[in-house]
């Protein structure tokens, strides 16, 4: 795990591009706190940050090319199966100097060419450059794990793995990109390629460019994609549940490798218990396990954190959120995000990622993923209800089912049926609505949208980002099972869009830790998107292959244990001493510095904050959308 950074389209004399890339990798320091390298070549630059896990020789530093220095590359990530890669090459007469990885991606280019994309099992974004064919090759991982962000800028191309390292080139600056910005309000993260910052963009999941001959083009790799309804996996389910055990253990198994320690991130929940649990089968002694626990009884699941030590004989290490800390590390998070956002969840993780790294951990595995593959969120049940409703839509006992899915949410269950079912849209369906599982979701946050200036409104001029998503979707999107549209969305937008980046890359990288993802195996993606719909959820059990693939790993009480989200307090993490920065932000002089919000709006809120009065989603998520906006363009838009 690493940073990179480069540029193509610029025949800059050694020193002069040395010089840009020591600014743009300084820019990401974080990410690759063991060393940096650059490489100059003809029209073209490479810079990287190395965060050393898996060769820690000097002769794994990067940037690294071929025997003759034709070829070179930069990369963010780790190649897992690059083991197996360099039997196979080998075998083709390929010699190897290292024991990294990122020699890997130099020979099977060479193998492959751009084809060799295909090859890989990983979490990575890289870049390649061939000195011969003067071709620039940028390329993001299936899932989108690894982030990577692009520019252009006077017929010059700039690459890094942080947009603020392109903030850092000569006559490049931060603008709010008005459209993103509604997306991020609305769908939680902006649709790659676009980006909070207006000219910046981001290299979609799954996608490699190719720059050559002077120009530039993009094109899917890997998509995900599901089996036309009906069509799903048929076998029996005893077959399925050893495949998937099968898949589980070598996708973990692969994910160990590292001349490093490699711990694993403990929540309590099934996902990280089963990752966890596999992990201590693997690695020689004892597994070192890591966790946040909440000051507030509301959000702490220590208990079970503790239940799975107990099992695992883990050595474990926790570290508390207490009241003050979300608000006194959120500038820093909003700084590595690099864009507003919608919940106070990322800053406990923040927290968390610094615990590990003063720990001496470098590598750390996670249990995120899961929820998309396996449908375990709350999303695909209420969706599920409300399809059920709509069957019969006189039933006021079915309408009651909406409580079950929220029994933490005390404003929740105080509303009647009938408003649970307006909410959730159980009343009205709209058929051919692609959207249709997401919607209760977009009625939520949209709501926030009321706090834009009239100016902003001006620039938005009826965009609506719902109807955009929509129009994304694939072609074959209408033949899928309704389950597996939502899996879909879910997976293929929020996913690398907001969970990967503010509870993945951005927060572990922060600390210069980096995080692997069983449940992310594309071998693991692909198996779970052919399961049919009853195996992943039946009523409202959720994971229910997973389940049964797995209990002989837990305990009992683990396997059994109802979905609890992870969540953190949202406004009323903002109090104390280490908020005071919060009257200055949403101040009617900072307000009307960033145009983003109406003035008296955001006076209102900030009132009702003042005075504890915010209570429900609504509000709640509006404070902390407003607070992060206001706090990344003062961090990047206004800074000198």
């Amino acid at each position: 795990m690493c940073g990179i950074a480069g540029y193509w389209g610029a025949d800059l004399p050694r020193m002069e591009g040395t010089e840009l890339l020591q600014r743009m990798c300084d820019a990401i320091s974080h990410r690759g706190p063991d060393g940096e390298g650059f490489h100059i070549g003809t029209g073209a630059g490479l810079g990287h940050r190395m965060l050393s896990v898996m060769d820690l020789s000097l002769n794994a530093a990067q940037p690294m090319g071929n025997v003759n220095g034709t070829v070179w590359v930069a990369c963010n990530g780790e190649i897992f199966n690059y083991i197996e890669l360099r039997g196979m090459l080998r075998e083709r007469g390929h010699r190897f100097r290292t024991e990294s990885d990122t020699e890997v991606l130099i020979h099977l280019y060479e193998e492959f060419g751009e084809d060799f994309l295909n090859h890989l099992n990983g979490d990575f974004s890289f870049a390649i450059w061939d000195e011969r064919r003067q071709r620039m090759l940028l390329a993001r991982d299936r899932m989108g794990v690894r982030p990577l962000f692009y520019t252009w800028h006077r017929g010059v191309l700039y690459f890094a793995s942080e947009a603020k390292a392109l903030l850092r080139v000569p006559g490049i600056t931060a603008a709010p990109d008005p459209i993103a910005i509604d997306q991020i309000f609305t769908l939680w993260a902006p649709i790659a390629p676009r980006t909070a910052f207006k000219g910046i963009f981001e290299l979609p999941p799954g996608e490699v460019m190719l720059i050559e001959n002077g120009q530039a083009s993009s094109r899917p790799y890997w998509s995900l994609t599901f089996p036309d309804m009906g069509e799903e996996d048929s076998r029996e389910e005893d077959e399925i549940a050893w495949e998937l055990r099968a898949l589980l253990e070598d996708a973990t198994r692969i994910r160990l490798r590292a001349a490093v320690e490699v711990g694993a991130l403990l929540s309590g929940g099934l996902d990280s218990s089963i990752v966890s649990a596999l992990a201590a089968r693997i690695v020689p002694g004892s597994l070192r396990t890591f966790a946040i626990t909440f000051e507030d009884a509301a959000f702490d699941e220590s208990a079970y954190q503790q239940m799975m030590v107990q099992t695992l004989g883990t050595r474990h290490s926790a570290v508390c959120c207490r009241a003050g800390d979300i608000a006194g590390a959120f500038p820093a998070v909003v700084r590595h995000m690099e864009r507003p956002v919608l919940r106070t969840g990322p800053a406990p993780l923040y927290l968390l990622s610094r615990h590990v790294r003063e720990e001496g951990l470098k590598v750390v595995l996670s249990g995120e993923g899961a929820d998309e593959i396996f449908a375990g969120y709350d999303l695909f049940k209420e969706a599920a209800i409300g399809r059920f409703c709509a069957r019969q839509p006189n039933s006021k006992f079915r309408r009651h089912l909406f409580r079950k899915i929220y029994p933490y949410l005390a404003t929740l269950q105080k509303q009647p049926p009938e408003y649970l079912a307006a909410f959730f849209g159980a009343q009205a369906k709209a058929p051919g609505d692609p959207l249709l599982s997401h919607r209760p979701r977009l009625r939520a946050t949209t709501g926030t949208r009321l706090f834009f200036s009239g100016e902003f409104h001006e620039m938005l001029a009826g965009y609506d980002a719902a109807e955009e998503l929509a129009a994304s979707l694939p072609e074959a999107f209408d033949r899928w099972h309704p389950l597996h549209q939502a899996q879909y969305i879910e997976t293929r937008f929020l996913l690398p869009g907001y969970i990967l980046s503010s509870q993945g890359d951005r927060m572990n990288m922060a600390h210069g830790v980096e995080t692997r993802f069983p449940f992310l195996d594309h071998r693991l993606v692909e198996f779970a998107a052919r399961l049919p719909p009853r195996l992943k959820m039946r009523g409202l059990r959720e994971k229910r292959i997973l389940r049964r693939a797995v209990a002989d790993l837990l305990p009992p009480a683990i396997v059994e244990r109802k979905k609890q989200p992870y969540r953190a307090p949202e406004s009323a993490g903002f109090s104390g001493p280490a908020a005071a920065y919060i009257a200055q932000i949403l101040s009617a002089g900072s307000i009307a510095q960033a145009g983003l919000f109406n003035e008296r709006a955001v006076a209102k809120l900030l009132d009702k904050h003042r005075r504890g009065a915010i209570s429900g989603f609504r509000d709640n998520a509006a404070f902390v959308r407003i607070a992060s906006a206001q706090l990344w363009s003062d961090t990047f838009v206004s800074a000198p």
